[in-house]
């Protein structure tokens, strides 16, 4: 443990479409003119993004997939923009207006850059907490551009090399890491069903890293259609990998995102004549409303470990983040407090406004975000997460992740259709990923 209390466990709209700012500012008509002339680039010099005077606002961006056939996260630029209202009838950060821009990645590579050129074009001082699968489409204009990226979901590695980003959770790294370490003592083989995609190609060698720290054999790497509407087929195919020639309990993992539940649906039937065969998932493919709706404790999920970033949403560090939402996102059933993104943008926000009250009256610009945040200056975030504090030369530079800087998970399990503490405290999962083999 490192800065932060002993936790009880919590788990594991396009660009074309829509843009939306703001109730406190909309887009300029210069941003409306640049979803149309985006492909000609901006021409930025690096670091000079975002200069904000005296009385200037604050712009900064977030972006997430929605609407889309695969996995989104609407409650992200949701809650950033509910963050805004509610900051702004505060005085703003320092005493500027913020002004939050989003953008719809649309799971798609072309949008996730045309999302970055926008950010350029309006000057931000740093995309805040946001989701995209494409960061090898959009991290070189942003780097491009010198603007700070605070707070990915972390499903990306990139997140975690680049210099100009700044994750303020382990991401998809320590999740199946840790995940791998509690299923080690606890099945006998163990498939992996995960998306047939470039950052699903990643998953399987973190969830054997965790798997080996405890003497277990490699997880059958299981790929499987991201916007799949069922998956009968794979379910049998995964059954078959953990019930035949062995006598021990094996466990099915879907790390499908959005498409876990659909997965489930089709497990459930496939999985009748072996009710012995448990699940496993991480946070942001399954939570408590998806354990519902599966059928609680009669359901797929009854027994699977869960493994995630932060503490349970009953925590008192959440409180906050639940005023915002009470007061500015009433009724919006997009921002749900206990949705791992909605928790990843409240605390990079508050990432960002720790940034900013550390610049005082100076200038607020990208350029002085990024050198705030690498000259040292640790975040506390109420015990949700331990104190952040990013350099280059991290613990697990060695093995890829210089800026992993983040990298407790906390343990569920699912009992009586509940999500439970699986331990008391979180799982430090530095140990399991120096010895991941992610070359």
């Amino acid at each position: 443990m490192t800065g932060r209390r002993p936790t009880r466990s919590t788990f594991l709209r396009g660009l074309s479409g829509r843009l939306r700012a703001t109730r406190t500012g909309a887009l300029s008509a210069g941003a409306l003119v640049a979803c149309a002339s985006l492909a000609a680039g901006c021409g930025v010099v690096p670091g000079t993004a975002g200069g904000s005077g005296d009385d200037d606002p604050i712009t900064v961006m977030t972006w997430a997939p929605e609407e889309t056939g695969a996995t989104n996260k609407p409650g992200m630029p949701a809650f950033a923009q509910a963050y805004a209202r509610s900051v702004n009838a505060q005085g703003g950060l320092g005493g500027r207006k913020l002004n939050v821009l989003t953008c719809n990645d649309r799971n798609n590579s072309v949008t996730a850059a045309k999302c970055a050129r926008l950010a350029v074009k309006e000057n931000v001082i740093a995309v805040v907490g946001s989701y995209s699968q494409h960061a090898d489409s959009f991290f070189p204009i942003l780097e491009g551009a010198g603007i700070p990226y605070i707070g990915g979901y972390g499903i990306t590695n990139r997140e975690f090399t680049s210099p100009l980003s700044y994750p303020v959770n382990g991401g998809q790294p320590a999740l199946l890491a840790g995940l791998g370490s509690a299923l080690a003592d606890s099945c006998g083989p163990v498939t992996l069903v995960r998306p047939d995609t470039i950052t699903g190609d990643e998953l399987s060698v973190l969830l054997d890293s965790g798997l080996a720290s405890g003497g277990h054999e490699r997880a059958y790497d299981q790929r499987a259609a991201e916007d799949a509407t069922e998956y009968g087929g794979q379910s049998e195919q995964a059954l078959r990998r953990v019930t035949t020639g062995s006598q021990d309990q094996g466990c099915v993992v879907p790390v499908l995102g959005d498409r876990t539940g659909t997965f489930m649906d089709s497990f459930r039937r496939a999985r009748e004549g072996h009710p012995e065969v448990r699940t496993a998932t991480v946070l942001g493919s399954v939570d408590q409303t998806a354990i519902n709706a599966s059928g609680g404790a009669s359901g797929p999920y009854e027994g699977a470990y869960v493994t995630g970033w932060y503490p349970p949403v009953s925590d008192p560090g959440w409180a906050g983040m639940k005023r915002v939402i009470k007061e500015q996102a009433f009724g919006d059933n997009d921002v749900d407090a206990a949705d791992a993104g909605v928790q990843t943008t409240w605390i990079a926000y508050t990432v960002l406004k720790q940034v900013v009250d550390s610049l005082g009256d100076g200038e607020v610009s990208a350029g002085t975000v990024r050198r705030a945040l690498d000259g040292g200056l640790e975040v506390g975030t109420a015990g949700l997460t331990p104190s952040l504090r990013w350099t280059f030369a991290d613990k697990l530079a060695s093995v890829g992740f210089p800026r992993l800087v983040n990298t407790e998970v906390t343990l569920q399990v699912v009992r009586q259709g509940r999500l439970v503490s699986a331990r008391q405290d979180a799982l430090d999962t530095t140990r399991t990923l120096q010895d991941a083999d992610v070359s």
